[in-house]
């Protein structure tokens, strides 16, 4: 029987086995993995799934015909970055643009200027608001499809009745329609003699429960299409007495044109640019007053003639042209005509009127608007609340159309 050379026999493994075990994880963890694995969820080095990002904030555009550094605008931009429900990007026209309507800029380059927005990323136009919301729309300066909603406020100035057809603020918000994309234009019921600054503050905080609604049905797909909302603020928003959706009036300032002796503009007289602010006025005294000297230099070396003919005699026939200024001015009308459900009506008895309006300036039909503003404001519940009991039938009846609580 021949012996054993001994090389069958087991040896011990000099490694230690935790060592071991670590090679064996590491070797393995080379090997590629099947189809299967590979197309598996990553996974934390603790086993848990890799946390989903959070979805991304709905975008708004904002907009304002009173210019970059109106006060309404301001307020707007604070309550919408405060109120924290989307992500705020602002084109507005680098001065105040009253009355412009629906006009664009052709044929000129428009210039777009960063400026520091607190929460907000924003862009100073040279152009008309219009230009604003076409230029911020094209996505040449903000990385989106489209947004969400586009907001025009807060503007200076009511915007009721006829009024919508040259208001810049509501052409804006038009604009956006144009590309079918929802759109707010709002506006304060601004006076003259008792409106401050602080009031687009009140107005831009009652108007931010109707905003943030409209901003869930849009991701939802419910909201009101086809149709732009015209928000009419009161001229005491802290004290507003609710929403109202309201109809567009026949109302329409008289304007009228008044002879003046200079093209420079009259203190005591209230024209369109009567919200321009401080600067803005003074910028524009000095351009007139230096086309004033311009042409009085001009004038004093030479005078313009025009030959109409020339006589039998062979001498031309000499006119001297005449230059007059004018200026317009609104006169408001009396309208005692008016229904309670009209915009201006509601303006005045403190209502936040809501009117929609069409493409084409014109009411839309009044039953899905009433019915989404009923949910988006909570009125529903304050008819169910307003229900006559038993014991109160002796009680005068309830009107059919109770005010709405305020938005404060």
């Amino acid at each position: 029987m021949a012996a054993s050379s001994g090389d069958d026999v087991p040896r011990p493994n000099p490694l230690p086995s935790a060592l071991v075990s670590n090679l064996q994880s590491v070797l393995a963890a080379r090997r590629p993995a099947p189809a299967e694995e590979a197309s598996a969820p990553e996974v934390e080095s603790s086993g848990a799934p890799v946390a989903e990002e959070a979805p991304a904030k709905p975008a708004v555009l904002v907009t304002c015909a009173g210019g970059i550094r109106s006060a309404g605008l301001a307020a707007l931009v604070d309550a919408l970055v405060a109120g924290g429900r989307c992500e705020v990007h602002v084109c507005a026209p680098e001065s105040d643009k009253p009355a412009c309507g629906h006009s664009i800029t052709i044929r000129e380059t428009v210039a777009a200027t960063s400026v520091d927005f607190t929460g907000a990323k924003a862009f100073e136009i040279s152009g008309t608001p219009v230009d604003c919301v076409s230029l911020g729309l094209s996505g040449r300066l903000f990385s989106w499809s489209a947004p969400a909603l586009v907001i025009s406020g807060i503007n200076a100035g009511p915007n009721c009745g006829y009024e919508m057809f040259h208001s810049s603020a509501i052409a804006a918000a038009r604009e956006a329609l144009l590309y079918d994309v929802p759109s707010i234009a709002i506006s304060l019921n601004w006076k003259k003699d008792g409106s401050k600054d602080s009031d687009f503050k009140d107005a831009a905080e009652v108007c931010l429960p109707l905003i943030h609604a409209a901003l869930e049905d849009i991701e939802k797909g419910t909201f009101l299409r086809g149709c732009l909302l015209n928000i009419g603020v009161p001229s005491s928003p802290a004290a507003n007495k609710g929403f109202k959706l309201t109809k567009q009036s026949a109302y329409c300032p008289a304007q009228s044109w008044q002879g003046v002796s200079t093209s420079r503009p009259s203190h005591a007289t209230h024209f369109m640019g009567m919200h321009q602010s401080l600067g803005i006025q003074l910028a524009q005294l000095g351009k007139d007053a230096s086309a004033a000297g311009a042409a009085r230099r001009i004038n004093a070396q030479k005078k313009t003639v025009e030959v109409e003919s020339v006589a039998s005699t062979g001498k031309p026939e000499v006119r001297e042209t005449v230059k007059k200024f004018f200026r317009a001015e609104f006169i408001e009308k009396q309208h005692e005509s008016l229904d309670e459900d009209m915009d201006l009506r509601a303006l005045e008895n403190g209502f936040i009127s809501v009117t929609p309006l069409n493409v084409h300036g014109e009411p839309e039909a009044g039953a899905p608007a009433s019915d989404w503003l009923l949910v988006a404001v909570g009125l529903d519940k304050a008819k169910e609340d307003s229900l006559v009991t038993p014991e109160e039938q002796d009680a005068p009846a309830v009107a059919e159309e109770k005010e709405a609580p305020s938005a404060t």
